[in-house]
């Protein structure tokens, strides 16, 4: 079984390390005795599955939510079954690792057009006039 991020790239679920604990919140004596969320670890840093390239990208995109040790944590708490926030947590997990591993398009540079060269024309125009408005007339004194 493995986690499918994106087309050639699954990360086997041995590498993702799942630990359980009480969710808290509304839902009485089942929420006191039951360890429904989910927190899925991942080790970016010493994940086999990742290539250099890959694992560079992440470490550099995901940085602030990476502990000392380059590991991705990942909690789900929204439902009262521990399978549903398990699922939730690796749906997570993987949407992480596909939006740091995308590649990023670059800018293509771009001229004003003819009718924005236009309006800043007219803009400046005005301004102008209402700068020579401003002028004291030369005729009095």
């Amino acid at each position: 079984m493995s986690l499918n991020v994106r087309p050639g790239l699954s990360i086997p679920l041995d590498e993702i390390e799942l630990s359980f604990a009480r969710a808290g919140g509304p839902g009485g004596q089942h929420v006191n005795t039951t360890s429904t969320a989910v927190a899925a670890v991942f080790d970016v840093a010493a994940s086999p599955s990742l290539s250099e390239e890959q694992r560079a990208r992440i470490m550099e995109r995901l940085a602030s939510r990476l502990d000392g040790r380059g590991r991705l944590r990942v909690v789900a708490r929204d439902t009262r079954s521990q399978f549903t926030n398990r699922e939730a947590a690796l749906e997570r997990l993987a949407a992480l690792l596909a939006t740091a591993l995308a590649e990023r398009r670059a800018r293509r540079p771009t001229r004003p057009g003819k009718a924005a060269k236009a309006r800043r024309v007219a803009a400046k125009k005005l301004r102008g006039r209402n700068k020579t408005l401003r002028r004291t007339p030369s005729g009095e004194d």
